[in-house]
């Protein structure tokens, strides 16, 4: 059994401040829903085997905080090619990850991790900043992972 947890980036500043999107950071509003989102996967005993974010500024950061509030020791993994979002790179990356890792918090950007919810496991809401998707896949092997075996679990989000 896996089980995926896509999570979108906090809430991070308008990209008209800055030059380049990747470089955005976290607002105030973002760092507060990411700590919530935190409390909740405390509250709940989740706690993952692997992070996987994203490297641009806000995902990462998002990953940082979350890390910290959960209290995981581990490396985060960063990949660059999250941030493209490109569902078909985005479920290539899931695929390979170690079977040694059960549980993963897999950390990027819309549309492209809304999109990989929707071909996981058909959900079709809009993840929010700071949302999660929660999905298990009836797998032994991340390589195997599919729509065909996955099952919908939670939905998650700050925004009220």
């Amino acid at each position: 059994m896996k089980k995926l947890f896509l999570i979108r980036h906090a809430q991070a500043i308008n990209s008209i401040h800055i030059l380049d999107d990747y470089d955005r950071t976290l607002t105030k509003n973002g760092i507060n829903d990411i700590d919530f989102l935190s409390q909740y996967l405390l509250n709940s005993s989740i706690k993952p085997d692997l992070i996987i974010s994203s490297s641009a500024i806000r995902a990462i950061s998002t990953a940082n905080i979350l890390a910290k509030n959960i209290k995981y020791d581990k490396n985060i993994v960063q990949n660059q090619y999250i941030y493209e979002g490109y569902v078909n790179t985005l479920q290539e990356i899931i695929e390979y990850i170690d079977d040694s890792n059960n549980i993963v918090f897999f950390i990027g950007h819309n549309p492209g991790i809304n999109l990989l919810a929707y071909t996981l496991c058909n959900f079709k809401e809009q993840m929010n900043t700071s949302s999660l998707v929660e999905i298990e896949f009836d797998c032994d092997f991340w390589m195997n992972i599919s729509s065909t075996n996955s099952k919908f679990i939670s939905h998650i989000s700050p925004k009220r």
